[in-house]
């Protein structure tokens, strides 16, 4: 499901932030409207929040986990299960996008884009998780983390190939960084501060919404130049394709976070430490 192309520019201006159509200049005046599928959109959306609810609990091992391995094992599956869900989200968003041409990933690009979002999420939960708690520490690992999330979403954007360069939006580029560096403050704060499972679950519908307001708005400052005028048409083949890829993306991160929930549950704390304080 997409939004229709037969609507106009201006009536359409107001989807822009929904992520759902927007119109990327071309060269000259011409412009090509890219639209999202709906239901890709929702797609991301769940992973993320699926993600967040999951690291969220397994989060609250880290501050009374015992140095060395027990420390490395609780770190470890909480910054793969936010920072892949963060990476599958992006990757899932991207391929909602109908670029009216055909679309390629770089596989070298796209490993590196992942490995920044786990890597970047684990150096942010050891800063604020472990020893003693600061806001300064929840600003300066909110802070990377969410530099760390930003570096993730536009190294998956480089590693697009098309025939077209790509360009971007100075303010809202910025923007979606600084929803980055926000959405990462939040959810550290969260991942330490929370005791109840039903606060943990709200929360994590919350995280869903940041990391989607920062994908789609780095999505929006996106500017195309093709590297040839022909028309462009929309390619059903692609879309097909790009559709797949995307629920192969979400079911195996949904099997993965669903082991990790089970471990998480199993291991499940008499008590949560809170970083910050009752």
């Amino acid at each position: 499901m997409s939004v229709s192309s037969t609507a106009t520019r201006t009536n359409l201006k107001w989807l822009k932030w929904l992520g759902l159509t927007v119109y990327k200049n071309v060269k000259g005046e011409k412009m090509i409207e890219v639209e999202y599928n709906l239901m890709l959109v929702l797609v991301s959306y769940a992973i993320a929040v699926f993600g967040s609810y999951v690291g969220l609990n397994l989060a609250i091992r880290v501050p009374s986990a015992k140095p060395g391995n027990d420390l490395y094992f609780w770190v470890a599956l909480s910054s793969l299960a936010i920072g892949g869900a963060i990476w599958s989200m992006h990757y899932i968003g991207m391929m909602a996008v109908d670029m009216k041409m055909p679309v390629t990933y770089d596989l070298g690009l796209t490993i590196v884009s992942m490995l920044l979002a786990v890597l970047f999420v684990a150096v942010g939960v050891v800063i604020v998780g472990r020893g003693v708690p600061s806001v300064a520490k929840l600003l300066g690992g909110g802070i990377l983390t969410g530099l760390g999330v930003a570096a993730m979403h536009y190294t998956g954007m480089a590693s697009m190939q098309m025939e077209a360069t790509m360009s971007y939006n100075t303010p809202l580029l910025l923007t979606s960084i600084a929803i980055a560096i926000a959405a990462s403050i939040a959810a550290l704060w969260l991942a330490f501060n929370l005791r109840g499972n039903l606060q943990r679950f709200g929360s994590a519908f919350i995280m869903g919404i940041a990391v989607c307001g920062m994908h789609y708005t780095g999505m929006a400052a996106m500017e195309m130049q093709m590297a040839h005028t022909g028309e462009m048409m929309s390619m059903a083949h692609s879309s097909s394709d790009a559709f797949m890829s995307s629920m192969l993306i979400f079911i195996g991160s949904a099997i993965v976070l669903s082991l990790l929930w089970v471990i998480a549950s199993k291991n499940a704390p008499q008590k949560a430490e809170l970083v910050f304080g009752e």
